[in-house]
């Protein structure tokens, strides 16, 4: 039972209630990852397992008095009142992107599977199309074949929670509920260590950066692995405070945060490279027991914790999304490798402790160590003078890339050069979404924690600034990303964008303490001079953000497309066999028809896949699949008993088959793509389906 005596103070229901979100994510993610493993992935057992694991993660880490945490009734209202004007605005303003053109709409309609089937893999019916064809492709962009069936890209975490905003008839409103629970996580991690005067700051910057607003709009995986990593530092954070207080930390309290940070695997497979700092604290951690540090105590259940959820998102993403991991191999498999390397020198440091304690710090380390953080931020802000990134095209997949960033070089006015990958820029790309001041203030942060660390103090801080730092080098190194902007600046949204602004509120309030209200300072000691520091650091830090994402925050993209899909499912009738015999087409709208409309839809391969004889013709839309090929295939549905229905972007390329009727014509808004700086409106967007019933 919580036992929360009397009225709790504003401190603490700030504390409790930044907990709950990256408790209920948790929560929900291990109810529903093994009734989709045994393919009972459905409302009712998902919310009762849900509530069930979330109350009993919750049980270790709220029960009794919390470490105290100093907030205001004003400070803690603002930021419950920032939170949720981000949610309603972002459901206010929020994207439908269902067509399979990038990642949100691939998203979109693993989750919408799971809402409505609850179990992996897809089935495609291929009986209802006569039976297996070399002219017949099951598979599309976003989903991979497997054995006689389909398997969507990603990791499952993400569609979990959006499968449960589907079940309430909500899925395009989910991440704008998942944003403002993203904003009161970081005012939880900022108010435990920068104080509760700081968090609205907090809350409000990060809830107006453009890469934020992006994410909490529409379905992206960012948002979710943002609330478990910063959610996990707050537990870990309470759980450290305790110990330090009490003498003895709660060990499931640190097992729990283990388990959040953890899950952030399931939910994108980057998380492992994020929780990789996490494994060498608690490596740290034990090696402290070691000198009776009561903090030592919570080393092995936290290295317990990130191991399980860890563990649980690779084996969800081995047996699930097999096929996405053998795609990323290249980068998982060295990935793997570092982490096994990590535990090892985990290891071996520990068992070094003893000799390690011993050896005398050099007294210039402290001052070293600031000085790298500062050469480590300048040598990225050089880096455009110094290095042109590029890769020459090996795979398929790079050749496509190449192509796509050459068109976007054209609408940009600059010149093709598909193999320029602009990841030079991208603490640029940071500048652009945060401002300067914050940039700064956040360096000068980290370069004062680093002296701080150093000198063996302020260790509260080693965790988030190991996280924080750590996760933001490598991502600013490699983003891995089609450069084109606001897709990109999804990289920076689970960690680079949150450090770098509680990094900077730190920094700034280090400056109000140091330059305001110093007696015979310039100012009458009486506290003016700190409120003008903070009034004007606060102006600096916010402004910049809220400019750069004016030119977006306003637009809604890909408005329409729920009621588009509604219609083309209602063109197709119910016992239909759907065969899409243009290229973009069938990258778009396989898996809406087959998931969305409930009927069985299928890609006629075309000459340029390259896995087809020649005979295919290239439409006025696109490529198209050869008329002997798709005549042959009308036949097998019809003798399977069941409606040819033929698909395509224009009326010429399904007027072979039957008489042409427009089943969409959606005009709408779609996202800018900016190589060279921050996007500042939106472009047009046309989407046409035509169809015949042969």
């Amino acid at each position: 039972m919580l036992h929360l005596p009397g009225r709790p103070s504003a401190g603490r229901v700030l504390a409790v209630a930044s907990l709950l979100p990256a408790l209920a994510v948790a929560g929900w993610l291990l109810a529903g990852l093994p009734l989709l493993l045994a393919g009972r992935y459905t409302p009712l057992p998902a919310a009762l397992l849900g509530l069930a694991a979330t109350a009993l993660l919750a049980l270790p880490v709220l029960r009794g008095p919390g470490p105290p945490m100093e907030a205001t009734a004003r400070q803690a209202g603002a930021v419950f009142a920032v939170a949720a004007a981000s949610g309603v605005f972002n459901a206010l303003l929020h994207a439908e992107q269902l067509a399979v053109r990038r990642d949100p709409a691939t998203y979109a309609q693993y989750a919408a599977w799971l809402a409505g089937h609850g179990s992996l893999p897809i089935e495609v019916r291929a009986e209802a199309f006569g039976g297996a064809d070399p002219a017949l492709a099951f598979d599309s962009v976003g989903f991979f074949p497997a054995d006689g069936a389909v398997v969507p890209q990603f990791m499952p975490g993400a569609p979990l929670l959006f499968a449960a905003g589907d079940w309430l008839g909500a899925m395009s409103l989910t991440p704008a509920v998942l944003g403002a629970l993203a904003v009161l996580t970081l005012a939880g991690v900022t108010a435990r260590l920068a104080g509760g005067r700081w968090a609205p700051l907090a809350a409000l910057t990060f809830a107006v950066c453009l890469p934020v607003l992006y994410t909490s709009r529409t379905t992206f995986s960012e948002i979710p692995s943002m609330i478990l990593l910063f959610g996990g530092l707050a537990l870990l954070h309470d759980a450290l405070a305790r110990a330090a207080r009490h003498g003895l930390p709660r060990r499931g309290e640190a097992a729990v945060a283990g388990l959040v940070f953890g899950l952030a695997v399931l939910v994108r497979v980057d998380g492992l490279r994020d929780v990789l700092p996490v494994l060498a604290f608690a490596g740290l951690l034990v090696a402290l027991r070691r000198f009776a540090r009561p903090e030592g105590a919570a080393g092995l259940p936290l290295l317990a914790g990130v191991v399980a959820g860890a563990g649980l998102g690779l084996f969800a993403g081995y047996v699930l999304s097999r096929p996405y991991l053998e795609y990323l191999s290249r980068s998982v498999r060295p990935l793997l490798l570092i982490c096994a390397a990590v535990l090892v020198l985990t290891a071996v440091g520990t068992a070094a402790a003893p000799w390690l304690a011993r050896a005398r710090r050099p007294a210039w380390l402290p001052g070293a160590g600031a000085a790298v953080v500062v050469l480590v931020v300048a040598g990225l802000a050089v880096r455009p003078w110094l290095e042109t990134v590029r890769r020459t095209p090996v795979t398929e997949e790079d050749g496509r890339t190449a192509r796509f960033i050459e068109e976007i070089q054209k609408a940009n006015g600059l010149p093709p050069d598909g193999e320029r990958l602009y990841f030079e820029q991208s603490l640029h790309w940071v500048a652009w979404y945060v401002g300067v001041p914050v940039l700064l203030l956040a360096t000068l942060a980290a370069a004062l924690l680093v002296r701080r660390l150093l000198d063996g103090r302020s260790f509260a801080w080693l965790a988030p600034l190991a996280v924080i730092g750590w996760t933001t080098v490598s991502t600013l190194l490699r983003p891995e990303i089609t450069p084109d902007h606001p897709w990109a600046a999804r990289r920076l949204v689970p960690v680079v964008i949150p450090g770098l602004v509680l990094l900077a509120v730190w920094g700034l309030a280090r400056v109000r303490d140091r330059l305001g209200g110093r007696p015979g300072g310039g100012f009458d000691g009486r506290g003016r001079g700190r409120r003008w520091v903070a009034g004007v650091g606060a102006a600096l830090v916010l402004v910049p953000p809220a400019v750069t994402s004016i030119g977006t925050a306003f637009t809604p993209v890909e408005r329409g497309e729920a009621a588009a899909v509604a219609a083309l499912c209602a063109h197709i009738p119910r016992d239909a066999s759907v065969l899409i015999v243009e290229r973009v087409t069938g990258d778009r709208f396989t898996q809406v028809v087959r998931g969305m409309c409930g009927v069985p839809a299928a890609r006629v391969r075309h000459a340029s896949s390259g896995d087809q004889e020649p005979g295919a013709r290239r439409g006025p839309g696109g490529d198209t699949a050869a008329e002997h090929d798709v005549r042959r295939l009308i036949n097998r549905v019809r003798a399977a008993g069941r409606v040819p229905v033929v698909l395509a972007a224009e009326a010429a390329q399904v007027a072979p088959y039957g008489p042409p009727r427009q089943a969409m014509a959606l005009v709408t808004r779609q996202d800018e793509r900016s190589l060279t700086g921050p996007p500042d409106g939106t472009w047009s967007l046309r989407i046409n389906v035509w169809m015949a019933t042969g």
